[in-house]
């Protein structure tokens, strides 16, 4: 009896692992093709045919499968901020005076250097801010009460400027 047939499982096995660090489906696809050779070849067929079968099933399964697939997986996965995303919109507190030149917050456990996004203002160490948006290693902060006007991405110039 011929044994071609592990060979199959064990692609698929190996596609279905690389699957689970990509998760594209893409290479589950690339599986279900391999799983119906496998079958194939259990069933006695020829190596040929073997190949032709994991060709069109993965074909069909990646061009009819995976465009719904995809869509339902990315409708019921919520998207998840991570790193400089995820800071944005939280509320930090200063630990030294902000202006629009220099200033520090605590967010998130760690001491950032912080601007006044509202030009001309101070924000007093012990004020609860929010984070508008971060530059490098600069937390861009306003006070949660203030406007930002989007049309200005500097905030409203100060008097003297």
């Amino acid at each position: 009896m011929d044994l071609g047939w592990l060979w199959w499982l064990g692609a698929a096995l190996i596609l279905g692992v690389v699957e689970m660090l990509t998760v594209d489906l893409l290479f589950l696809m690339l599986a279900g093709g391999a799983v119906a050779a496998a079958v194939a070849g259990l069933l006695g067929a020829p190596f040929l045919v073997q190949l032709l079968v994991a060709a069109v099933v993965a074909v069909l399964l990646l061009f009819g499968v995976r465009p719904w697939a995809l869509a339902k997986l990315k409708s019921t996965t919520p998207d998840a901020k991570t790193g400089i995303d995820a800071q944005i919109g939280r509320t930090a507190t200063v630990v030294a005076d902000v202006t629009d030149r220099a200033g520090r917050v605590k967010l998130s456990g760690e001491v950032w250097t912080a601007r006044n996004e509202q030009r001309g203002t101070v924000l007093p160490a012990g004020t609860d801010v929010v984070v508008v948006r971060i530059e490098g290693a600069t937390a861009y902060v306003t006070a949660p009460e203030t406007p930002v006007d989007p049309s200005q991405p500097y905030g409203p110039p100060a008097p003297g400027y």
